[in-house]
């Protein structure tokens, strides 16, 4: 019997679930919710109709709740908020982190949030208006403040001894925060060393002084870099003045990951990865129809290109045939490198130190690939349409739309990116325009030239 994928048993799962709320048994439901962790509960929100959404959500454990609510997107989110009441939503926040407080408090009604802080003590309140303070996709954004830091002149059993006190460590807690008198940062003990070393040794002596904290207003992509490049658990935060504010762990890491990558993805089609994939109807129409607009206009501006030649395509029809071979292979090839150098802009890969470098080896990727298809292509329209001069007229057009494609792909992202604009989001539009516009200049340009 072949192994069930995780896929496989998700959907299995959201089909189960479908079936329990068609029928109205609630207790049922309940049961089955009971069973999943917090996660799987969003996953099964986030893939249900609004009215069935809701239906699943009044019966949520109480204590599940918050969890949940951190583990949805921002509009899904706003939609259970409406229809928790009040004493629910407080109840819930009261058991987050900092971070994950800060994350959803923006989003809680004013009474709410009012009664949230009200309930937080003077030292967990400061430590939440410190993590507000700074920007939403930076560092000091996703750093917890609940941290265990010692003193660089404590032994090793003193230490022990102390978490013995304590009785836990915070989760995701793999060394120590080592700081002097004043709360400065001067590096950190990992808990294996803690646990094996000699007890009458000193946190000095076994202590890392080379794990580099994070400035809290680096951002949050920057910080996930690092800690995919450096392979972390966890890493201190720091203010300026390398005073220690806090730390982030990979959990916060991976959040941010799967949010670029969402975003990545959506933006190529002008969405937004905060969107429900069950809006209402109205909404999501009109936030599809700006994206659109944008697309009609590179489109007229194709056809007005395509209008100049008009009478040369009256007379040969051949050339509207493969017009759109032209511009498709202009796009694929465009598109590849386009993909590649977003890429390499998101992981920092791609910096203004190597791009000629870059553009040099997309240059030559374009011509060698341009050479070999316009051989196919020109073939191919020679075998077609018996017309020798046709097929050279394509072969030209393909070999120069595949340079052009290449080139615009490197280029593209990396100047939206240079202005501040999201490459993600208004790259694939520019470059169909450009390969659209070049392919079909080159391609009816030379017939009009040669044939007609």
């Amino acid at each position: 019997m072949p192994e069930t994928t995780s896929q496989e048993q998700t959907s299995e799962r959201l089909q189960a679930f479908f079936e329990l709320i068609r029928g109205g048994d609630a207790a049922q439901l309940v049961e089955k919710l009971d069973e999943l962790h917090p996660g799987e509960i969003a996953h099964l929100l986030k893939s249900l109709p609004r009215e069935d959404r809701e239906k699943v959500w009044a019966l949520v454990d109480l204590e599940q709740n918050g969890d949940v609510l951190l583990l949805v997107n921002d509009e899904i989110r706003s939609q259970l908020i409406k229809e928790a009441d009040n004493d629910q939503l407080v109840a819930a926040a009261q058991t987050f982190d900092t971070d994950d407080l800060a994350d959803i408090i923006v989003d809680l009604p004013e009474d709410v949030t009012s009664q949230v802080l009200q309930s937080l003590d003077e030292q967990h309140r400061l430590r939440l208006e410190a993590v507000l303070s700074y920007p939403e996709d930076s560092a000091g954004r996703l750093m917890n403040t609940d941290t265990i830091n010692v003193r660089e002149d404590l032994t090793l059993d003193v230490v022990l001894r102390y978490l013995r006190i304590l009785g836990k460590v915070p989760e995701m807690t793999d060394n120590l925060i080592v700081t002097d008198r004043e709360g400065k940062y001067l590096g950190a003990m990992l808990l294996t060393d803690l646990l094996t070393k000699n007890a009458n040794l000193t946190v000095s002596e076994i202590m890392s002084r080379e794990t580099e904290a994070i400035p809290a207003t680096m951002s949050a992509r920057d910080a996930a870099n690092l800690f995919e490049q450096r392979d972390l658990v966890s890493a201190p935060v720091v203010d300026e003045n390398n005073k220690l504010l806090g730390r982030i762990t990979i959990d916060d890491v991976v959040d941010v990951i799967r949010d670029e990558a969402d975003h990545s993805l959506m933006s190529m089609a002008g969405l937004s990865e905060e969107d429900d994939m069950f809006a209402p109807v109205v909404r999501s129409s009109r936030r599809r129809t700006v994206w659109l607009g944008i697309n009609l206009l590179t489109a007229l501006l194709a056809s007005w290109v395509i209008g100049h030649f008009e009478d040369t395509i009256e007379k040969l029809v051949a050339l509207a045939v493969l017009m759109p071979v032209v511009a498709s292979m202009g796009g694929i090839a465009g598109s590849q490198t386009l993909t590649l150098v977003i890429r390499g802009i998101a992981t920092g890969q791609v910096a203004s130190s190597n791009a000629r470098r870059l553009l040099n080896k997309e240059f030559a990727v374009g011509i060698l690939n341009g050479m070999v298809w316009a051989l196919v292509v020109g073939l191919i329209a020679l075998f077609w349409f018996e017309d020798t001069q046709l097929s050279v007229i394509i072969g030209i057009a393909i070999l120069v739309n595949l340079i052009v494609a290449a080139l615009a792909g490197a280029t593209i992202p990396m100047m939206l990116n240079k202005i501040g604009v999201d490459p993600a989001l208004a790259g694939g539009v520019v470059l169909t325009t450009v390969t659209d516009v070049v392919g079909f200049l080159a391609f009816l340009g030379l017939a009009a030239m040669l044939i007609v």
